[in-house]
């Protein structure tokens, strides 16, 4: 019994005893510094919290890495990635690659950890250790531009140092083509260069020989279009592509029908039968037409032609367009130099060398009068007695004779010898006329020989020929010169009326001296003007139009004045003036131009006495029609109303002469009357 309780009293010291030294070993301090990446970790509480990473009573360090270092945890139980294929030596104690208690500038990713896991030298990292196959431009790239801490002394909380990347070149390249391509890049693109292109079993759609080896792949799978890179699935098959599907075709429409119908195929289909696929550029000498195919186009290889060398018409050294514009059998100057300098193309009715020219020689040439008929200007009368050269000159500049564009209408080669009176009257009319101005009236014999009948004076001149001026004969206003001018013409010219008739005195001395021209009354003469308002053109002394004296002199004859006779006024002289003038003219449309002032400048303003003011009416002087109360300055009260003129304007001597005083009278009741009413002036004034 005493050895049992003896045995329990040491067995619970020795407890004790355990307790005591694990007690002292978990305050044991740390045997050395952490990392300064594990020292920032507040859990970590600088280093002292030592159960984080070694575990509590039944822990271990392992577990403690890996709640942290999920990603890491993650590639060892999957078994992927660097620490996937380590030994299960090495993940079993993480500590074995990346100890710890060495320091805050302590590296736990050293060439140690690199070493232990199979990689030598880091900087020689090879990445299919990881799964990704890294070649060409990646090479030559340093760690830290894909891996951007790779480098990094320190690392912050949830930053890594190599993982977090992906393999898909979108995670670190731009798409360019914005998510719609159903292949991945390494299906076109290889890594040495993007422009690279790996596309096996092209040649089921189209051989990459010749011009497309190398070609960009957008040149023929643009963007948007039915044949886009992104618009093609896996494993479907786009049809063989023709010539046609992606060129225009240079050749004209005609050649392309003619030769595709001759190989019972289409027009796209048709290129590879001269132009092999294999040959580095499409105008690659070593293509080949037969005549057969080159009559499709137009023009046959006929004599002369089906023995020159096709380099002589299709120049290699000259762009497409140029080398083939598609000529015809008549488009000489297409090959030859053109002696005309090509006067006759260019134009609508463009002519052909053969229109003139045999095929077989180009002179002498067989344009004759027939065919000049055909032209502006047919060879008639006393062109026809011409020598060809009179009208088409020595050659120019340019070492060519002048044929087309060669004057066609009169007053092209004559000079006008009517100064061009008839073409300002009648522009339009007589630009209509193909043959020229002269021929309106003039035939191509000769320039007297005129056709009077067609020729109207008031048509033609805008001078109308009536009255007195059709008794008169021609040479009357077109009065025959001596000698004749430069146009040969003796028939004298009358006074140029500019763009219409001039007036009358355009030849006629005006005996008014210009008094009517004014417009006074324009609604009442509008259809007239000038000496045309009261005379015609049979008689000046007969006004057949009546006057009018109000309205062509601003004096209307009313009154006493429509009795006058016209001589009252205008008085007839003893001889005529220079005009031819015998009438005289009046001295104003003013009364006091005619008639004594009576008032002897009481109503005068401004020098000018204006009678009508209270003698409207031209009937009588003394017919009034003064109004005092609105005309004066005195309104005439009831009683004052009852007085006489008289009562207050009396005669008095004005200037040496006895008047009635009108103005100025004094206007106060005290000037009149006195100071009769007893008041302190006696004065009421006018309000």
């Amino acid at each position: 019994m005493i050895r049992l309780r003896t045995g329990i009293v040491l067995g619970v010291i020795s407890a004790i005893g355990v307790l005591l030294l694990a007690i002292s070993a978990a305050e044991r301090k740390s045997p050395g510094p952490i990392s300064s990446v594990h020292a920032q970790l507040a859990d970590l509480d600088g280093g002292q919290a030592c159960a984080e990473c070694h575990g509590g009573w039944f822990g271990h360090m392992r577990g403690a890495c890996s709640e942290c270092h999920e990603d890491v945890a993650a590639q060892v139980e999957h078994g992927h990635g660097l620490h996937g294929r380590l030994s299960q030596e090495l993940v079993a104690d993480c500590a074995t690659c990346h100890s710890e208690h060495h320091g805050g500038g302590f590296q736990l990713v050293n060439p140690l950890a690199f070493s232990l896991a199979g990689v030598p030298d880091p900087k020689q990292f090879d990445h299919r250790l990881v799964g990704f196959a890294m070649d060409g431009a990646h090479l030559q790239l340093e760690c830290k531009q894909c891996h951007e801490h790779a480098e990094s002394e320190v690392l912050a909380e949830g930053q890594k140092r190599f993982l977090g990347l992906q393999q898909d070149c979108k995670s670190c390249h731009a798409d360019p083509h914005g998510g719609r391509m159903q292949f991945a890049c390494s299906s076109c693109h290889s890594q040495t260069s993007f422009t690279e292109r790996v596309v096996p079993q092209h040649e089921s759609w189209l051989s990459l020989l010749g011009a497309h080896d190398g070609l960009d792949c957008r040149a023929c799978h643009a963007v948007d279009t039915p044949h886009a890179l992104e618009a093609m699935q896996p494993g479907a098959r786009d049809r063989a592509r023709g010539c046609g599907d992606c060129h225009d075709s240079p050749h004209g429409e005609r050649f392309l029908a003619g030769n595709a119908k001759a190989l019972g195929t289409s027009s796209e289909r048709t290129c590879g039968e001269c132009h092999p696929l294999d040959l580095p550029k499409f105008t690659d000498l070593r293509a080949t037409v037969t005549p057969a195919q080159h009559a499709h186009g137009g023009f046959p290889l006929v004599a002369p032609h089906d023995t020159v060398a096709c380099a002589s018409c299709h120049t290699p050294a000259v762009p497409y367009a140029e080398r083939h514009p598609g000529r015809g059998p008549k488009q000489c100057a297409a090959c030859h130099e053109d002696p005309h300098q090509a006067q006759f193309s260019g134009a609508p009715n463009a002519a052909e060398c053969t229109d003139c020219h045999a095929a077989t020689h180009f002179a002498p040439p067989a344009f004759d009068r027939a065919l000049h008929a055909k032209t502006a200007l047919p060879l008639e009368g006393r062109h026809a007695e011409l020598d060809c050269h009179e009208c088409h000159t020595d050659p120019g500049d340019d070492g060519a004779r002048r044929f087309r564009g060669t004057p066609n209408r009169c007053e092209q080669c004559h000079v006008d010898a009517h100064a061009g009176l008839f073409a300002q009257q009648h522009r339009a009319r007589l630009a209509a006329n193909p043959r020229g101005e002269c021929a309106e009236c003039h035939g191509a014999d000769s320039f007297a020989a005129v056709d009077h009948t067609r020729f109207d004076h008031a048509d033609w001149t805008g001078f109308a020929t009536t009255g007195a001026h059709a008794q008169i004969d021609c040479e009357d206003c077109h009065e025959r010169k001596p000698e004749p001018d430069l146009a040969g013409r003796r028939f004298g010219r009358v006074p140029r009326h500019g763009d219409g008739f001039g007036g009358c005195v355009v030849c006629h001395r005006d005996p008014h001296q210009g008094l009517f021209d004014g417009d006074q009354a324009p609604q009442l003469i509008a259809d007239r003007a000038g000496c045309e308002r009261c005379h015609d053109t049979a008689s000046f002394r007969v006004l057949p139009y009546g006057f009018d004296h109000g309205t062509f002199t601003g004096f209307a004859l009313t009154g006493a004045h429509a009795k006058l006779d016209c001589s009252g006024c205008h008085p007839r002289l003893p001889t005529p003036d220079a005009q031819g003038r015998t009438w005289g003219r009046a001295k104003g449309n003013d009364c006091a131009d005619c008639h004594r002032d009576p008032h002897m400048g009481q109503f005068e303003r401004l020098g000018r006495v204006d009678c009508t003011r209270c003698h409207k009416s031209a009937t009588t002087f003394s017919t009034l029609s003064f109004r005092h109360n609105l005309d004066s300055r005195f309104p005439l009260g009831e009683a004052h109303q009852k007085v006489a003129c008289s009562g207050c304007h009396k005669p008095e001597p004005i200037q040496g002469a006895t008047v009635v005083r009108y103005r100025p009278l004094p206007m106060e009741c005290v000037d009149c009357h006195g100071n009769e009413g007893g008041g302190a002036t006696g004065r009421r004034r006018r309000q």
